[in-house]
């Protein structure tokens, strides 16, 4: 059975991960449309779809009408509502990018919406896919860290800069800087880890790095959890221009019988050449594992994790830690939805 998956908007930077595994793989169809403000000189639009080999329509509607089977959301992270909510009403599955939206209100009604449409709504988290953090997760649920004390997780990476999906630094688009696009990947983690909600957040933000930017650069947020747990996460646009990716994660997890560090982007090889800085991964795929898992739930009928509850859990960590920023004191962090029955 051919599957016609649909990519709507091009804003996101892993559009280009997430379209090559779908075009390189048979009984797909992979078409899409563009949507948001691109910044002059960035290849978007028709000569981007022709580049990656998605078939080209000229506006959301168009693609819709093509009854695609699911659809991948690329966009700026303030349309990540409007455009599940269009998807969804279409029949579609819907995997979102990362942050599900910018406000908890949104992604209730995103949520909302798929349990009426009885349609799958995916949060978009590759390293939940690492096999490494896999094993941490299974070496902590057969007790060989006993029980967990404390966690630190690192994000980060460099700025987007102005003309490179200067979106990213609009907090209109973006919903925030550093804090909205870096903290949700580790909390997913400990969401999985864990298997608890966070109860409240202290957290701090400032610009000394990339002082012109119009968003939060720096940031260090600590999320208590009701069993007693206090994760903190760094969450900084701290690499320089010239580092030769784009960042990392990792996540160091104590506990009363033991601790473990990983580091999901560790298998690479890196440096500089003749061109300047070079970095080239190796192992396994992370988007790929992503997209796949996304696919064969579309095509079962299952529910794939993370859902779209993971995704607002995630977020209430990042609205409490920006109202902990504004306030300088700790937020509670506001309860999120249960998933409605699917129909």
């Amino acid at each position: 059975m051919t599957l016609t998956v649909a990519i709507l908007s091009f804003a996101h930077p892993h559009v280009h991960g997430y379209a090559a595994y779908l075009t390189s793989h048979e009984g797909i169809r992979v078409i899409g449309t563009d949507t948001g403000i691109p910044d002059p000189g960035t290849l978007r639009g028709a000569d981007l779809a022709d580049q990656l080999g998605i078939t080209y329509f000229p506006d959301v509607a168009s693609v819709l009408a093509e009854a695609p089977d699911a659809v991948v959301i690329c966009s700026e992270n303030a349309a990540h509502r409007e455009l599940t909510e269009q998807a969804l009403a279409a029949g579609a599955h819907v995997l979102c990018e990362k942050p599900l939206a910018t406000t908890d209100e949104d992604a209730a009604a995103m949520i909302s919406a798929a349990g009426r449409a009885g349609r799958i709504l995916m949060t978009a988290y590759p390293v939940r896919f690492s096999p490494v953090f896999a094993d941490l997760v299974a070496r902590h649920r057969a007790g060989q860290l006993g029980q967990i004390l404390s966690i630190h997780g690192t994000n980060n990476g460099k700025m987007p800069r102005p003309g490179e999906r200067s979106w990213f630094t609009d907090p209109a688009r973006s919903g925030g800087g550093a804090l909205m696009d870096h903290v949700v990947h580790v909390a997913d983690l400990l969401d999985e880890l864990l298997g608890e909600t966070a109860a409240d957040v202290h957290a701090a933000a400032n610009q000394i790095m990339h002082a012109d930017a119009g968003v939060e650069t720096g940031g260090v947020v600590s999320v208590r959890y009701p069993s007693g747990v206090i994760a903190q996460i760094d969450c900084s646009w701290s690499l320089p221009d010239s580092a030769p990716t784009w960042g990392g994660l990792t996540l160091e997890v104590q506990g009363t019988r033991g601790s473990i560090r990983i580091d999901p982007f560790a298998g690479h090889v890196a440096g500089y050449d003749a061109d300047g800085a070079m970095w080239q991964p190796y192992g396994a795929d992370l988007d790929a594992r992503m997209i796949a898992a996304f696919l064969t739930a579309v095509r079962t009928g299952t529910q794939p994790q993370p859902d779209g509850a993971v995704g607002a859990r995630t977020l209430a960590i990042v609205t409490a830690a920006q109202r902990s920023v504004a306030s300088g004191r700790p937020e509670a962090v506001l309860p999120t939805p249960a998933p409605p029955a699917r129909s």
